[in-house]
Parts: structure tokens; C-alpha cells; sequence
């Protein structure tokens, strides 16, 4: 087993397209980390603001963020490149157009 446990990280990394998503909290704000590197543009569409595309700032060759309050729950995706992209999160919903959007809550 243990010899095949790289084999398998590579594969899920390779399934996963090495995207990576987290959040972190600074009092009232939260920021929100999307770990894309050959992604050229990055919106986020969340349910604060009627799902208004907010761009997201690269900070790096291989991350975008954006910010929201801390304190609110929200639903929200990304558009990466013009394709809806959502990340793994623990919480999802369907959403009306059959398709699903992450669920943040300011609790977890």
C-alpha cells in the first residue's frame, strides 16, 4: 500500500487539475483564496451581491482572492476563463439552473 500512495497523490492531483480553494479570517473580513495557476481572468459570483461578477486579484502566478464580510452567509461559484468553475467546499446547493453553487457559513 504504501508504494502505491504516490502514484495515488499524483493521480489526484492530475483529476483535481491542482485547484485548491480555502478560506481565511481577519476580523470582520474574509478572504478567499482560489489556487488556479493557468487560469487568465477569475470572477466571483456570490449571493451578497445578486451573484454580480466581482473580479478576483491574482496575488500571486498561482492564486486569485477576493474579499467579503466575514460575519454573512453566502452561497457563490467562479467563472474561470469564461466556464463556471465551482471548487471543492464542504456545503453545496442546487441551484436553479440545475447546476450547484458552494455555501460558505461564517460558523464553520
Amino acid at each position: 500500500m504504501k508504494k502505491c500512495m504516490p502514484y495515488l497523490m499524483i493521480s489526484l492531483l492530475v483529476l483535481t487539475g491542482c485547484a485548491s480553494h480555502y478560506y481565511r479570517k481577519n476580523n470582520d473580513t474574509l478572504s478567499i483564496f482560489l489556487k488556479m495557476p493557468d487560469a487568465q481572468q477569475v470572477y466571483f459570483l456570490s449571493s451578497l451581491d445578486g451573484y454580480k461578477p466581482r473580479k478576483a486579484i491574482r496575488v500571486n502566478n498561482r492564486t486569485w482572492q477576493i474579499s467579503a464580510p466575514a460575519q454573512s452567509e453566502f452561497k457563490y461559484f467562479y467563472k474561470v476563463d469564461g466556464t463556471v468553475y465551482l471548487p471543492p467546499c464542504r456545503l453545496k446547493e442546487q441551484d436553479d439552473f440545475g447546476s450547484q453553487n458552494c455555501i460558505y457559513l461564517p460558523e464553520m
